[in-house]
């Protein structure tokens, strides 16, 4: 296999799409080959036309200057094309006449890399053209002078840079999206591995970022350009599915119209309707074959007619007729009206079936409503909206502060990279609060996800949550148009829990539990990480003494933004730092700088006792040759006994243990002979994980009573759930840190003082 075609796997790994096995042998030039050429399509004439037929008014005299000063800096300088570079200024500026943009904005364009690629300075462009055009080359500038690459941190330093440009004005955002989308359209002039990178960084970024902004013409070119580039294969297999069934599609969409057009000539319009029709974009069908499984015959929604009326009531009037017309597919209806999504979007949704057999989807909306579907937050500059345009734009820029906020709380990397991308472009469900209130949230998000939503406070004081009435775990995913009601702590002191953290789904209330628990908990934070630091160095057998830890992770504080160990262990603690992600490099590290024979045999630690029998005292052993069977879960002060393992050291379990007694019954002596007594040291200080369940009546407050009594006992949780049994009893499971046996008898004993409570027991973990 070639190296291109490993590049393309890799590619195919990252979106989580499978690759054709007909791409295996072919050539993938063949298909990119097809792309159309977008150079020849812009001059300076042509944007001098479109201004004058818009109704917008610009000043011409400044962007005709804009042109020429960018023509004669740029001349002389060509593109990979071989076409005067002035032709890809000249397309990004036609991209924004198209979107409705400002005249700032459009000189903007033209000059967009004249600071960068020429001798022509910021102060230059302030001169000659003022503040603001100055401010937005400079904006794209910056952004420009990041690299493409797939490493996670210049990944997450392109993308930051990218929020904080958004947030202080929008438009070099919209700028650098128009750029973004004449470079794919010209992508095939670039060698074959900058086309990859850039189209996979378009797919993962800029794609889901016009997206948010409801720009719908540059999100569906961006993926269609971007796909073609990372599967040009399956590409052209559903452009010639769509190619030979043209004919028929146009032909079927037409008769649709007709009979949409024939039955409103009957009903009173103010105006009347606009009936268009559409074919789904071939990314949009690609996604719904390859990820979710699906025949084409099975996308229903891939042909589609759009019904543009006046009013809001005029929708809803179109909806009952069309229902009337055709028949509706059940739970294929969609009212983003009542419930816009979160870049504003508007709309009625609805699937029906024709007299043909072939289900299609029908999408109502009023002319505003279309104006922000395909213009998003460009028509704010589109048609001037005024004061209450101003609180629009605000609304629609909401999510860029929170990713902001997000992102700040993590000190991993690779986080920070995950955080932003699945906050880019989530699959929304809707969820209404028992006063009718409805709430947008990703797909699969929890109980948790929903009071942190609706605020912070009550998402910290969250001690249980009704759906539909009925009493949920905290864990529970909640589904569009379920009701769910959040139960509230009134303990003042009350707050969330670290198993939180592995349960919720938004990047928006991980970041407030995090910062709940780095704000509140810093002493408990450095126990709390330092404990899992340990554990995890105890399992990678990465055998350091305490002192030589600020050296050994010297690299890692500065990495995280931590000047101290305990700083380290505070961000660990409150979950900043992922130590899955660092675990890895950390053991690669220490391989290479602790090079020393560590291969003592277990058996060698074993001391004679006078019985004749061995025995090993736990504090003895290097650390690297003793793990804790998760089996049973061993505590300091249970009956213990030691299993010699081939290679990881000895492995420690309860006398209780059924491995153990297994062991015993098949009384084979070659096995038995590993077994070998071992027994706790008096001044053991072991902090290890232990699980336990409580069974109880099911009841109100159950959840909060059990926390309750942990919070007091001041025992770290690393996980907790609960669940409501078949028998209409409740059942919490709990994954604890504790030092013995003494503890959590002491725990459960006042676990069953809990009213309701039928037992309390160890689990395996």
């Amino acid at each position: 296999m070639t190296d291109d075609m490993n590049v393309s796997n890799l590619i195919h790994h990252e979106l989580e799409v499978p690759i054709p096995d007909s791409a295996l042998s072919q050539n993938p030039e063949e298909f990119l080959k097809d792309i159309p050429d977008f150079e020849d399509d812009f001059t300076i004439e042509k944007i001098i036309q479109k201004i004058l037929t818009d109704d917008k008014q610009y000043d011409l005299s400044k962007i005709i200057s804009a042109y020429e000063f960018a023509a004669k800096a740029h001349e002389g300088q060509v593109r990979s094309s071989g076409k005067p570079y002035i032709t890809h200024p000249l397309a990004v500026a036609y991209t924004l006449l198209e979107l409705g943009m400002d005249t700032d904005t459009i000189c903007a364009a033209l000059l967009h890399d004249v600071v960068e690629d020429t001798d022509a300075t910021l102060d230059d462009l302030k001169k000659r053209f003022g503040q603001d055009v100055a401010l937005l080359v400079d904006g794209v500038t910056k952004l420009s002078k990041i690299p493409t690459s797939t490493k996670e941190e210049q990944q997450a330093e392109n993308i930051r840079k990218i929020l904080l440009a958004m947030s202080q004005d929008i438009r070099v955002m919209i700028i650098k999206l128009s750029d973004r989308l004449h470079n794919m359209r010209t992508l095939k002039y670039r060698p074959l591995e900058k086309q990859r990178n850039t189209a996979l960084e378009t797919m993962n970024i800029y794609a889901p970022i016009a997206h948010r902004l409801g720009i719908r013409a540059i999100k569906e070119e961006l993926q269609d350009l971007a796909f073609h580039f990372l599967d040009p294969y399956a590409y052209s297999e559903i452009e010639n599915i769509l190619e030979n069934k043209k004919e028929e599609r146009e032909a079927f969409i037409e008769i649709i119209k007709s009979r949409i057009a024939q039955r409103f000539k009957s009903e009173d319009f103010s105006q009347p309707p606009q009936i268009d029709g559409r074919v789904k974009s071939i990314y949009s069908i690609y996604r719904k074959i390859f990820i979710n499984h699906k025949n084409i015959d099975e996308i229903y929604d891939k042909y589609a007619v759009r019904i543009i009326v006046t009013t809001i009531a005029e929708c809803y009037n179109v909806l009952g007729l069309i229902h009337d017309m055709f028949k509706p597919l059940p739970n294929r209806f969609k009212d983003y009206i009542s419930t816009p999504k979160n870049n504003m979007y508007q709309s009625l949704h609805t699937t029906v079936l024709g007299k043909e057999g072939i289900p299609f989807e029908v999408q109502i909306r009023t002319w505003d409503m279309h104006e922000t579907a395909e213009y998003g937050i460009a028509a704010h500059w589109k048609y001037k909206e005024g004061i209450q345009g101003k609180d629009k734009m605000e609304q629609r820029l909401a999510w860029v502060r929170q990713v902001i906020e997000a992102q700040q709380t993590s000190d991993d990397v690779e986080e920070i990279v995950r955080i932003i991308k699945t906050d880019l472009d989530p699959e929304d469900i809707v969820v209404m609060t028992p006063k009718g209130m409805s709430v947008s949230l990703p797909i699969n998000s929890t109980v948790i996800d929903f009071a942190y939503r609706i605020h912070t406070e009550i998402g910290h004081k969250t001690v249980g949550a009704k759906v539909d009435g009925r009493i949920v775990p905290l864990d529970y995913k909640l589904q569009t148009g379920q009701i769910c009601e959040i139960i509230t702590s009134k303990d003042p002191e009350k707050g969330p829990n670290r198993a939180w953290l592995n349960i919720v789904q938004t990047n928006e209330a991980r970041s407030k539990i995090r910062s709940w628990f780095k704000k509140e908990r810093r002493d408990e934070n450095i126990i709390e990480g330092k404990s899992q630091l340990e554990r995890e160095f105890k399992r990678h057998r990465i055998n350091l003494k305490e002192d030589q830890y600020t050296e050994f992770l010297q690299d890692d504080f500065k990495r995280h933004n931590c000047e101290t160990l305990d700083d380290f262990y505070a961000s660990i603690g409150y979950g900043g730092i992922l130590l899955s992600k660092i675990i890895p490099r950390l053991k690669d590290k220490y391989e290479k700088l602790y090079e020393k024979d560590e291969e003592t045999s277990a058996i060698s630690l074993i001391k004679p006792k006078p019985n004749g029998r061995s025995s090993i005292v736990l504090d003895q052993i290097d650390d690297m040759l003793i793990k804790f069977a998760q089996c049973c879960n061993p505590l300091p002060g249970d009956d213990i006994i030691g299993f010699i393992t081939r290679g990881y050291g000895v492995s420690v379990h309860t006398t209780n243990c059924t491995n153990y007694k297994a062991a015993l019954a098949r009384n084979i002596p070659e096995e038995l002979e590993r077994w070998v007594d071992i027994q706790w040291t008096d001044n053991s200080d072991t902090q290890l994980q232990t699980s336990f369940e409580v069974t109880a009546i099911d009841r109100v407050g159950l959840v909060y009573d059990i926390s309750a009594v942990l919070l007091e006992a001041r025992v770290p949780i690393v996980h907790s759930a609960s669940r409501v049994l078949k028998n209409g009893n409740a059942l919490f499971e709990a994954t604890i840190v504790i030092s013995s046996t003494e503890q959590l008898k002491s725990l459960f004993d006042k676990l069953r003082k809990i009213k309701g409570v039928i037992s309390v027991e160890r689990a395996a973990i």
